[in-house]
């Protein structure tokens, strides 16, 4: 039986990789925070698969720590997931940003190294699209031959782990590959990104319950979105090859913001009608005028990548990977997962 190391287990991608890893018959251990371990709190994720996961309280920027654990697990493969990866966070909290995804990252590989698993194991090293730092024109597709222009503090932490790794394969001659992915979402995606708000207030309006507007940045900024489940997918099979190498995964599809919050509420039956323009753009319910999204120039970040769109004919090719799940079918998830999460909600705060 095929071992595997999570780290991240408990985000988006590291519960959908947990569950396809248990598919195909691992062994799955997963890194989790000590308080985590100790509270039971973040679990939400995996909590449907506790029982089959091995888990163990560490942190990612306790090399000993690490180290303990790689030895007692002696792990055939290893995804690197864990990582502060929101974009605006990280242009006010810029150290630890860096000492997450950079310092954690030189931890794992020293780590690796001190056990002596270098010429073990099997590592994926999660990167992203930021790293290309988007293009002004959306018929420019990006690849892994594309010229890297990181424009945010999380960008190019991830930027030096893309080169971390690289070293680590020459200098050791490891299997050990960077992912670079497009965006990718699911219901399981966390709270602070602009997809997860725009469905969480479709389905707040739906219950009755939306007292303010849902205010973003613009709505013009264009992403290639997928869905998480089919990325991780494209993540085992990169680690299942006869040779390593570092790999774009994309839809290949552009949707804006404005396409991505009309997706949202067209789920709960509702038609938008955009009115005004640029900063005085608002979106309002059609049936009766009332203002559901607005404008608020202030929420920009200091660098702004206005569009990314991935080529991902690399890795169709040599995995034989491609997505499958719609952008409307991910909407739609999204919508009725806030939509269970805000009823929960309401009953346990009704509960006696």
């Amino acid at each position: 039986m095929k071992k595997a190391f999570i780290t991240g287990i408990t985000g988006q991608d590291g519960s959908y990789l947990a569950e396809l890893l248990l598919e195909h018959g691992y062994e799955v251990h997963g890194l989790i925070r000590k308080s985590t371990a100790l509270e039971g709190a973040n679990l939400e994720n995996i909590r449907h698969i506790l029982g089959k996961l091995h888990l163990h309280g560490g942190d990612i920027m306790d090399c000993p720590c690490l180290i303990r654990i790689l030895n007692v697990i002696c792990p055939d493969e290893i995804y690197h997931l864990a990582a502060q990866s929101h974009v605006t966070l990280s242009f006010v909290m810029l150290d630890y940003t860096f000492q997450v995804n950079q310092q954690g990252t030189m931890n794992l590989l020293q780590s690796i190294v001190i056990c002596g698993l270098e010429k073990r194991i099997r590592l994926y090293n999660a990167t992203t699209s930021e790293l290309f730092g988007g293009t002004s024109n959306e018929t420019c597709v990006l690849n892994e031959g594309s010229p890297f222009r990181p424009q945010s503090p999380y960008a190019i932490s991830k930027l030096s782990t893309y080169w971390l790794v690289q070293n680590f394969k020459k200098a050791h001659g490891a299997y050990a590959v960077n992912g670079i992915l497009f965006n990718h979402e699911s219901g399981r995606r966390g709270s602070r990104f602009v997809t997860k708000r725009i469905a969480r207030e479709a389905a707040r309006y739906a219950q009755g319950n939306a007292e303010f507007p849902l205010t973003l940045a613009g709505v013009h900024m264009s992403r290639d979105w997928g869905h998480a489940r089919d990325y991780v997918r494209g993540i085992w099979l990169m680690l299942q090859q006869d040779t390593p190498e570092d790999l774009v995964l994309a839809t290949g599809e552009g949707t804006t913001v404005k396409q991505f919050v009309e997706a949202a509420y067209d789920h709960v039956g509702v038609a938008l009608r955009w009115e005004g323009c640029n900063d005085r753009m608002v979106a309002v319910d059609e049936s009766n005028s009332k203002i559901l999204v607005k404008i608020n120039p202030d929420l920009r970040r200091a660098v702004e990548v206005e569009c990314l769109l991935g080529d991902s004919s690399r890795a169709r090719q040599k995995l034989g990977w491609k997505p499958e799940i719609s952008l409307e079918s991910m909407v739609a998830e999204m919508v009725d997962a806030e939509f269970l999460r805000l009823t929960k909600d309401a009953a346990r705060a009704t509960a006696p």
